[in-house]
């Protein structure tokens, strides 16, 4: 149950089936945090899309939660609500990252620094050699699929580039070696303890899923699939649970009191594993996420976000940002596909976690 109390005395109470989880939403918090929802409607007003949502934890407080706009831009659409469903895009993949970690912790797989043909010895010998699981989870593999197949890009951990071809791959080790799907670790070890209802990998449409909006008619970055099991980019996620997973890894599997899930696959996932041979420039990952570190030019996250924060994001414009100094959760949410011509999407993300930083400070001046 997430109670939120409002500055009027009404109590809307949010069950999740089986824990008493109490967030209570904080009046005053709102205010300070307004400058992160100014923030996602100037990007509302950006990119090519129908609707939106913010959301924010502070301190097991919801400070923020805004709706904004149509779930289509067809007539008679439905106004984007609590229970609507964004599609996550590439945020999906925090839940592989889960996934993977829990295969380890399990024991299903020995380390991430096996090579990625122990468990996958069909694949092509001479182009995956020495490509470890390490190399897959921080984008360091430097593999992409071609015309006529696998290629290599560069040498493993010498630089980093984002390819589907990793993900692939890593979904298939899980499958592999547990003999679940990604999809069936995340309900099991997720979903189910904690109730969510309003996040899932979708082969049918229904009333509560957004319409992404694409940049033009026939985009062919544009992809969708029927599978169930966790591996495709057909996720979709309400803005509460999205924001709920994050606060899941915030608080290091523990609700209430109780061990949701064990804490060492949380801390795997979100820790620095890039390889050291990489640029210290370069983005920074752990399990999937972008994580902070070391001062990097090219990172993912505002630079105004302190070290030991991480981030995953979505070309459908979504952000899920944990920040564990500050105690915060913040989400946005968009029905958008990709970048119209003259959005600077990694600047524009950037500037959203520094929002989010800027207001925290503020917090805390305030209540000294």
């Amino acid at each position: 149950m997430f109670q939120k109390v409002y500055a009027n005395n009404i109590t809307i109470q949010i069950h999740i089936e089986g824990m008493v989880i109490a967030l209570i939403f904080s009046h005053n918090e709102n205010a300070i945090f307004e400058p992160v929802l100014d923030h996602v409607n100037c990007t509302f007003n950006k990119v090519i899309c129908s609707g939106a949502s913010t959301l924010i934890i502070h301190k097991d407080s919801i400070v923020l939660e805004q709706y904004i706009g149509k779930q289509s831009g067809g007539k008679g659409a439905r106004a984007v609500q609590a229970d609507t469903q964004f599609h996550v895009a590439s945020v999906r993949k925090s839940y592989i990252g889960f996934a993977m970690s829990y295969a380890l912790f399990n024991g299903y797989i020995n380390s991430i620094d096996d090579k990625v043909l122990t468990y996958l010895p069909e694949l092509d010998k001479k182009i995956w050699k020495d490509t470890t699981i390490r190399h897959l989870l921080t984008h360091t593999h430097g593999l992409k699929q071609g015309e006529n197949g696998t290629v290599r890009e560069f040498t493993p951990g010498s630089n980093w580039t984002y390819r589907q071809i990793g993900i692939d791959a890593l979904t298939q080790i899980v499958k592999r070696t547990t003999n679940k799907s990604v999809a069936d670790i995340i309900h099991e070890s997720v979903f189910i303890p904690l109730g969510f209802n309003e996040s899932n990998w979708y082969s049918k449409k229904h009333n509560k899923l957004v319409d992404v909006m694409l940049r033009y008619e026939g985009d062919e970055d544009w992809r969708t699939s029927d599978s169930i099991e966790g591996d495709k980019m057909n996720m979709y996620v309400s803005t509460r649970e999205l924001a709920y997973w994050g606060y899941l890894h915030l608080k290091k599997g523990k609700i209430n009191g109780k061990q949701i899930v064990p804490r060492e696959i949380i801390d795997m996932a979100t820790s620095l594993q890039s390889p050291s041979t990489i640029h210290k420039d370069l983005p920074q990952n752990g399990f999937l996420w972008f994580v902070k570190d070391l001062p990097a030019t090219k990172t993912e996250i505002g630079h105004q976000v302190p070290k030991g924060s991480y981030q995953i994001l979505g070309f459908t414009n979504v952000t899920l940002l944990v920040i564990p100094e500050k105690d915060i959760v913040a989400i946005r949410m968009f029905n958008s596909f990709g970048s119209p011509e003259g959005y600077d999407y990694l600047s524009d993300v950037r500037s959203f976690g520094d929002t989010v930083m800027k207001c925290a400070k503020n917090e805390s001046t305030v209540r000294l």
